[in-house]
């Protein structure tokens, strides 16, 4: 077993104390016992941390949406942007009426 030093907030020092008076163990055992609980929820990266990729994801689409180096332009086609016309909006209603 390892000893070491560790410097926690005094109200984090205050609530493990508490615990480990209330449940009747040392302060070392409550901080153990937490560790145990924390380790699991961080697992070993694989590869230095360097050299983290972005996961491949696998839309099953039949071909590349963006391999056209120009897909912006042809989102925002005028053929396919549909500006609604002042005689199709709806008037705003002031609360007042003429």
């Amino acid at each position: 077993m390892v000893k070491t030093q560790i410097q926690i907030p005094d109200h984090l020092y205050r609530e493990t104390k508490r615990i480990a008076a209330q449940y009747e163990m040392s302060f070392a055992e409550v901080v153990r016992r937490g560790l145990e609980r924390l380790v699991p929820s961080y697992p070993p990266r694989v590869g230095p941390a360097g050299e983290w990729r972005l996961p491949e994801l696998d839309l099953e689409l039949l071909a590349d949406p963006f391999a056209d180096p120009e897909w912006r332009s042809t989102l925002y086609s005028a053929e396919e942007v549909a500006e609604p016309t002042a005689t199709n909006r709806k008037r705003r209603s002031t609360g007042a009426r003429r």
